[in-house]
Parts: structure tokens; sequence; C-alpha cells
């Protein structure tokens, strides 16, 4: 078994998701309540049930279409992962989770995480890693843990660092990334 997987889908989501909306949930959520153990623990449940399934999406679609179909529908999606990175995400307050009397914290950040992940583009790019590499379980611990290095510090330190980190520069490093894995694909097979 390579690590290969775990390694690329790690690197690859722990950039994409600096700025990303879900990184602003996060920091919301520690605004909000300040309690970093049930907020991450919430992250940590949601993206691990999120990703799997996206995973097994992704090794799905792998499957079904083979040969050189796969190879230019990859490496096409990585390059538009890539031109999809260096927009800027927004929250919007009607995206952020209503709390109504004692709702644990831990659940409203586990299904705020779970919904808000649908179609982002880090769901969408586990799902074309899957079909790449072919391995749910590393593919999804890979997303999983990139999603926990970008926002677990996002939760202890909070809004003050999260302003002053270069997000311009984040998201061309995540374009370039998305942008070789593309070209890797395209020229490799």
């Amino acid at each position: 078994m390579s690590l290969q997987p775990l390694f690329v889908s790690t690197g690859l989501v722990a950039i994409a998701e600096i700025g990303d909306k879900t990184q602003l949930l996060a920091l919301l959520l520690a605004a909000r309540f300040r309690k970093p153990a049930p907020i991450i623990l919430g992250i940590l449940t949601a993206t691990i049930a999120n990703h799997l399934l996206a995973a097994l999406v992704g090794k799905l679609a792998g499957a079904l279409l083979e040969g050189p179909w796969m190879r230019w529908g990859l490496g096409l999606a990585f390059l538009a992962f890539a031109a999809w990175a260096l927009v800027p995400d927004k929250f919007e307050e009607n995206d952020a989770p209503e709390t109504r009397g004692r709702g644990s914290v831990f659940l409203t950040t586990m299904v705020a995480f779970f919904f808000v992940e649908m179609g982002d583009k880090t769901q969408v790019a586990t799902v074309a890693l899957a079909a790449r590499f072919h391995e749910v379980l590393m593919v999804a611990a890979g997303t999983t843990l990139g999603m926990m290095i970008a926002n677990v510090p996002v939760v202890f330190v909070g809004e003050a660092a999260a302003k002053r980190l270069p997000l311009t520069l984040i998201r061309g490093l995540a374009a370039a990334s998305f942008a070789a894995i593309g070209v890797w694909i395209l020229v490799t097979g």
C-alpha cells in the first residue's frame, strides 16, 4: 500500500482549505461557542463522514470511467480546481448555524460542517483524488487530515490570526498545486 494518496490528499486539502468557507465557519463557531474540544470533534466527525462518501463516489466513478477519458476528465478537473482555488470563498450569515436553547456544540458543528462541505471544492477534490488513486480510506484519511490541519488552528487562534494570513498567496499555492496534479495526470496518464 502506497502512502502517496494520503500525502497528496493531505497537502492539497490543507492548502486549499485556507480561506475556504468551512474555515470561516470554524472561526464563527469558535467565536460563538468558545469551546474548542466539541467544535474540533464536530469538524472531525463531519469531515470523516463527508469525505468517506465522496471518496466512495470517486472510486466508483474511477472504476466506471477507465482509459483515456478518465485521464482527460481528471486532468481537466484538477485544472478547473486550480482556477476555482483562486476565487475567494464568502461565508454568508445565513450559512451560519442556528443555535436555539441548549443545543449541543458538537452536534451543531457536525451538522453545519457536513452540509457546508457539500459541493465544496475540497469535497469535489476528494471525489477526483479517489477516482485517480482508487484508495478510499487513504484519500478520505488524507483529505480529513488536511481539513483538520487547516481548521484546528483557526478554532484555537481565532479571528486575529486569520486576518493576518496572506490569503492571496495561499490561494495561489493551492491553485498551483491543483494545476500541477492536473498536468501530471494529463502527461503521465
